[in-house]
């Protein structure tokens, strides 16, 4: 047996998942712990990880090495996405996390990071034919899933952070900004000529955009089951959340039920890839995958041992 301890270092949040590997391959998840970093907050257009950002951030890996440093027979894998793939001053922060903390982060490309998300979703939903959205803080990512394999996928430099700080949708929301918003996510999504065969299968959402989506549904619907792993939504319910969202400022969104507070500066940003994608989405089925990036990383790590053992043995 075996503990893998997976740091996930996003642009909104830095997430710590200690799972326990038995000898058979299979798993299951012992700890986690998640922290608000904001890491891409005040990136602009330069694209520079700010002192304030960088500070929060090692701060909380600090607190997460001491966590899983309790933990017998530790692996320790640890990933970074968007933030630091698209900073100008990635080298600089990537040594100083070295420095600081002794922690080693590996940074994915678009592509490494979508084909994660594939593999967490297909091994924990029976999704033959899908499209998978995940909307993290300074990216998306997508892909098209047919027969159970992943057949194009991209990254897109937009995600729930810096939509919200680049067209101001943080507090009550002017429709001119609105509309530029979705002016340039939908003109992105145009030049993606493989999404024409994606408008008529569901969505499969991650990212913590799409969970707060979730639980605000399950919290007006009162529903007691606290997994939204597989949970299903029309756009038609989507869609009016969304309009609730639109009709309230900051003060009013950080009372509404299931919206955590953190989040209620950003959540209409990152709504915004989901509701342009279901306007060109004939199914307007979206279902909910707690399995991910993470998911997927553990997959990789399992099929890799269970291959090398099976080489010795032979």
């Amino acid at each position: 047996m075996e503990n893998l301890a997976i740091v996930d270092l996003g642009s909104n949040s830095a997430r710590l998942a200690i799972t326990q590997i038995n000898p058979n391959g299979t798993f299951h998840e012992i700890k986690r712990v998640k922290e608000n970093t904001r890491l891409s907050e005040g990136m602009g257009p330069e694209k520079i990880l700010q002192p304030k950002a960088i500070n929060h951030t090692i701060a909380a890996l600090k607190r997460f090495k001491k966590v899983y440093q309790r933990y017998p027979n530790i692996q320790v894998t640890a990933i970074t996405t968007a933030a630091v793939r698209q900073a100008k001053n990635q080298q600089e922060f990537l040594q100083r996390v070295k420095q600081e903390t002794g922690i080693q982060l590996r940074v994915l490309s678009g592509r490494q990071e979508a084909y994660y998300d594939y593999l967490g979703v297909v091994r924990s939903l029976k999704m033959d034919h899908c499209l998978i959205l995940d909307v993290g803080g300074a990216s998306c990512e997508l892909v098209l899933v047919q027969h159970r394999k992943a057949r194009d996928m991209i990254s897109l430099p937009f995600g729930a952070v810096n939509l919200s700080e680049q067209f101001r949708l943080g507090g009550f929301v002017r429709a001119a900004d609105l509309f530029r918003a979705q002016t340039m996510i939908t003109q992105r999504y145009n030049k993606v000529p493989w999404l024409r065969f994606a408008n008529r299968v569901p969505i499969v959402l991650l990212g913590g955009a799409n969970r707060t989506l979730a639980r605000m549904s399950k919290t007006h619907r009162h529903s007691r089951y606290h997994g939204i792993h597989g949970y299903r939504l029309t756009s038609r319910v989507v869609y009016a959340t969304y309009r609730e969202l639109l009709n309230k400022n900051l003060a009013q969104r950080n009372k509404m039920p299931g919206l955590e507070s953190d989040r209620a500066d950003i959540i209409v940003g990152g709504m915004l890839p989901l509701v342009c994608l279901l306007q060109r989405n004939s199914d307007g089925r979206v279902i909910f995958s707690e399995s991910g990036v993470r998911e997927g990383i553990i997959t990789e790590y399992i099929n890799r041992h269970h291959s090398q053992t099976g080489e010795e043995n032979e």
